[in-house]
């Protein structure tokens, strides 16, 4: 009887210890699945996916630098032009204008050239220089707003190739199994993931660059009124 109980309980431990050893295997399995191996499993599509990451993330920083560089220029400028003017240095005010690089002293300087003529003539040469630089400032952003629209269709395509895959596996073996499906699922699931993270964050990005623009434009508008104002005062 004694030997029947040690030989149950020996049987009983060895269960438990199988038991805990699976989950053990499982989990060492699942952590050698690292992410840049589930990266590659979502096939071709996640190359130009990949492409356009880059592509939007190059571009943002390029122009998050250029406006960021283009509103800090400008300082206290329109301030140090009235000191001219009011002081008969014409040539002084334009030539700060001509050492400071940002698109207000450039559309500042454009009026100031034409100081003598009709206020109508300073304000449409004001304006078209304005356009001009806003113009360079949005350079490229758009291209945000095509990978934002692009990526996620990318993706869908990621599915559809996965859905096939997944059929192909199905029509060749006769079965429907995890290993038969898992394949087609990763690249179902991965690039319908990538494609719309990168769609998300281009958005993000887009809007981003476009109201840093638009401060700049209000700010731009207001200095042009500002420096109107200046030269119809009484004395100029």
């Amino acid at each position: 009887m004694i030997l029947l109980l040690t030989t149950l309980q020996d049987t009983v431990q060895n269960l438990v210890d199988t038991a805990q050893t699976v989950p053990t295997a499982a989990v060492k399995t699942q952590e050698e699945i690292h992410f840049i191996d589930l990266l590659f499993k979502g096939g071709w599509v996640m190359i130009p996916l990949a492409l356009l990451a880059f592509l939007g993330l190059v571009i943002f920083i390029e122009r998050y630098l250029t406006i960021r560089k283009a509103s800090k220029n400008d300082t206290n400028l329109l301030f140090q032009i009235r000191q001219n003017i009011k002081e008969g240095r014409l040539e002084s005010a334009i030539a700060l204008c001509k050492n400071t690089p940002s698109p207000l002293a450039r559309m500042l300087e454009k009026g100031l050239k034409r100081i003598g003529r009709p206020i109508k003539d300073i304000e449409g040469a004001i304006e078209n220089t304005g356009k001009l630089e806003v113009a360079k400032l949005e350079k490229n952003i758009g291209i945000l707003g095509i990978i934002a629209g692009i990526a996620p269709m990318l993706g869908f395509v990621g599915t559809i190739i996965g859905v096939i895959t997944i059929f192909q596996r199905v029509a060749a073996e006769g079965a429907i199994e995890i290993g038969t499906i898992s394949d087609g699922l990763y690249t179902k699931m991965i690039t319908s993931a990538t494609g719309l993270i990168i769609g998300i964050m281009a958005y993000v990005l887009y809007h981003i660059l476009n109201m840093m623009v638009e401060k700049i434009i209000l700010k731009m508008e207001t200095e042009a009124i500002e420096f109107i104002d200046l030269l119809e005062e009484p004395g100029k």
